[in-house]
C-alpha cells in the first residue's frame, strides 16, 4: 500500500501539498518583487516571508532562477485573468485599443513583475503567455477578416507587443515629472495606423485587402482538402503582400 494515496483527481496528499507550498512561496516572492525591486528576491529571503527552511524552496524549484520562471509564469496568469474577451465586438479598432490599453495598465500598475515577465525571450513559451497571445490572435483575425488589417496578422501582433512594451519600459525609466500621457496615446495610434487601415481594404479596389479577408475566413472553410487549402494560402500569403 502506498504511504501516500492519491487523492480524487490523481493527486497524492504529497503532491497536493507541495502545490499549496509552491503556491506561498510563490506569492512570498511576488510580493518582495514588488515592495522591494528584483535584488530582494533571495531564497533565503523568500523562505522567511513563506515560512519555510530555503532548502525546501530549491527542492521545489531547483535554484532562484526557476524561482522566478514560476513568478514570470504567475504575472502572465494574473494578465490574463484581466482581459476580457469580446467574441463579437461592435467596434473593432476600439477592441484592439482597449486590448493594448489594458496591456500598459497592467504593466503600470506592476512595474517589477511586469519587467520581470518580459526579460527573458524564453518566457514566451509560458502557458498563460500563449493563452493570452490566442486572445491577441482572435482580435487581429477578426480585423483581418473585415479588411481592417494593413499588415499580416503575425506581423501586426509584433508591432502591438512592441509598442505596448517600449511604451510600459519608456515610462518607467523617466522620473516623474517627465512622464506624459501623450507618449502612450500617441504610441498607441501610431500602433493602429500601423496595424489597420483608415477604412475596410475590402472595400478598395487592388487583391491585397481581400486577400487579407480570404486568408482569415480560410481556415473556417470545410469544402478545400488540405492541398487545395495550403496551395490556396500560398497564393493569398503572395497577394496579401503586393503593395
Amino acid at each position: 500500500m502506498p504511504s501516500h494515496p492519491p487523492s480524487r483527481n490523481g493527486a497524492t496528499d504529497s503532491e497536493i501539498a507541495d502545490i499549496g507550498r509552491e503556491q506561498r512561496v510563490i506569492e512570498a516572492a511576488a510580493d518582495l518583487l514588488a515592495r522591494e525591486g528584483r535584488d530582494a528576491v533571495t531564497t533565503r529571503a523568500v523562505a522567511v516571508a513563506a515560512g519555510m527552511q530555503p532548502p525546501a524552496i530549491y527542492r521545489l524549484f531547483g535554484d532562484k532562477d526557476g524561482l522566478l520562471d514560476a513568478v514570470a509564469e504567475h504575472g502572465f496568469a494574473k494578465f490574463l485573468a484581466t482581459k476580457h474577451v469580446d467574441p463579437d465586438p461592435q467596434d473593432l479598432l476600439a477592441d484592439l485599443r482597449a486590448g493594448w490599453d489594458l496591456a500598459v495598465e497592467f504593466g503600470l500598475a506592476n512595474p517589477a513583475l511586469y519587467t520581470l515577465m518580459y526579460s527573458e525571450p524564453t518566457r514566451a513559451a509560458s502557458p498563460a503567455f500563449k493563452a493570452g497571445m490566442e486572445i491577441l490572435m482572435g482580435r487581429l483575425r477578426r480585423l483581418a477578416a473585415g479588411g481592417w488589417l494593413h499588415v499580416d496578422e503575425e506581423l501586426a501582433a509584433m508591432i502591438i507587443h512592441a509598442t505596448a512594451r517600449g511604451a510600459v519600459l519608456t515610462w518607467l525609466s523617466l522620473p516623474q515629472e517627465r512622464r506624459n500621457p501623450a507618449l502612450l496615446t500617441t504610441l498607441r495610434e501610431s500602433m493602429v495606423a500601423a496595424v489597420t487601415n483608415q477604412e475596410p481594404a475590402v472595400r478598395d479596389a487592388g487583391p491585397a485587402g481581400a486577400a487579407r479577408a480570404l486568408r482569415a475566413a480560410l481556415p473556417e472553410q470545410t469544402s478545400l482538402s488540405s492541398a487545395e487549402q495550403h496551395l490556396l494560402k500560398e497564393w493569398l500569403d503572395r497577394l496579401a503582400t503586393e503593395g
